[in-house]
């Protein structure tokens, strides 16, 4: 198997990754590791103001400190009454890195007198793909809805909860991993990147 880190200490990350490469390119043709498995390293502050830019960062990093090929993704959430934001502050929005209750909480709160109508959003994701030769790979995905006024379901991550995608009845908190991987921002930035796989790591 070709060896990837995904440069993420996310384990549902990790988990997500693989489901959908396994399902793109078929099981065990890829095997994931995360920074959890490998020697620490200096990661890198993510200063990109976009989330190719913070992507591309880590990826770099990853294959810099490893010698492996590396996939880093960053995404968030973009809402439209807060003028895209909080984009890539979306994991700290609150103030502390991945606390999901607290930043599910304040965008609600930010919004909380905006109409139905105009609580547009969307889940953006980049993913980068960065090869010990330095060849560099973009990919991204987009997924589009509108926030609701409180959270539903119990699964995914972030604010899935609050999150209702164009023509969904349910939030993606409460989709199946399947159907989630369906419709989101990062399986159909996955998806496309398992395309770019298949082409430069892997043998015909």
């Amino acid at each position: 198997m070709t060896r990837v880190l995904l440069a993420t200490r996310n384990a549902k990350k990790l988990v997500e990754l693989q489901r959908i490469l396994d399902g793109a390119l078929g099981p065990q043709r890829i095997e994931l590791v995360g920074l959890n498995d490998l020697p620490v390293y200096p990661e890198v502050p993510e200063t990109g103001l976009t989330f190719g830019e913070n992507a591309l960062l880590k990826a770099r990093e990853g294959v810099r400190h490893t010698g492996l090929p590396t996939v880093a993704d960053d995404s968030g959430l973009a809402v439209d009454a807060l003028n895209g934001m909080p984009g890539v502050f979306s994991a700290r929005w609150s103030g502390k890195h991945g606390d999901d209750r607290a930043n599910l909480e304040l965008v609600l709160g930010q919004v909380g007198d905006v109409p139905d109508e105009h609580r547009g959003a969307a889940f953006v994701c980049a993913v980068a793909l960065v090869l010990p030769g330095g060849k560099e790979h973009l990919v991204d995905g987009r997924q589009t809805g509108r926030l609701l006024r409180a959270p539903r379901g119990e699964g995914g991550f972030g604010y899935d909860p609050i999150f209702l995608g164009d023509g969904q009845e349910k939030t993606n908190a409460e989709l199946s991993p399947a159907e989630k991987d369906a419709v989101s921002h990062r399986g159909k930035a996955l998806r496309a990147l398992a395309k770019v796989i298949a082409k430069v790591l892997l043998p015909n």
